[in-house]
């Protein structure tokens, strides 16, 4: 007789809103700091999170502040001390390159509409010296793949608190999304999401 296997938790959640996203910069790379909206953004979420009662075995985040921010913020409010936090670069925003620190109206004015469309809404046309969402895909999904998945699959719950690109990276795999449609997947500052896991390949979803 099979045994059933235990329900494991992903939850997946953006920073909160940084100082840039106020300013409606390119950000990328870059390090701003969270705005006091994101700080309260990262509250929200940490209460939002602790109501689903779960004990993470592992949590992640970029190498980059405003991810770091939001996830401590996050783990004091759930108080789980003994999880194990893991921090990597792979995990980062993609690379805006020579658009990174410029206000995205200015950029408009400077390339026009078009053509800030494309870079920011294709695929796989990056913005010149930085990343498209495919090359951000190539360091992310390998990285899931390998690092985060297995821990799921073998009953582990995971926080990952990363970007909005690196985030539509793992839900384009999670949720086999093509090129075309992930482009217009939108993910708000401190919104957790909630995968649950019955199998290796069946989940169910529910944005907090």
């Amino acid at each position: 007789m099979n045994k059933e296997k235990k329900t494991s938790y992903l939850v997946l959640i953006r920073h909160g809103q940084s100082e840039w996203n106020e300013q409606n910069l390119f950000t990328g790379w870059k390090n701003p700091p969270l705005t006091e909206k994101g700080i309260k953004e990262a509250e929200n979420a940490g209460e939002k999170i602790k109501s689903l009662q779960i004990i993470f075995s592992h949590y992640f985040t970029s190498a980059l502040i405003r991810a770091q921010e939001t996830g401590e913020i996050i783990l004091n409010i759930l108080q789980q001390k003994d999880l194990i936090k893991i921090k990597d670069q792979n995990l980062n925003e993609r690379d805006y390159g020579d658009l990174s620190g410029l206000n995205k109206d200015e950029a408009r004015k400077e390339w026009g509409e078009d053509q800030i469309h494309i870079w920011r809404r294709s695929y796989d046309t990056p913005p010149p010296g930085g990343e498209s969402l495919k090359d951000t895909s190539m360091r992310v999904l390998p990285y899931f793949e390998t690092e985060i998945k297995p821990l799921v699959n073998n009953g582990n719950n995971v926080l990952v608190c990363a970007h909005g690109n690196s985030l539509r990276s793992l839900i384009m795999s999670l949720e086999n999304i093509s090129s075309e449609e992930i482009v217009n997947v939108e993910i708000g500052t401190g919104e957790p999401i909630l995968y649950s896991f019955n199998s290796v390949d069946s989940f169910k979803k529910e944005i907090l």
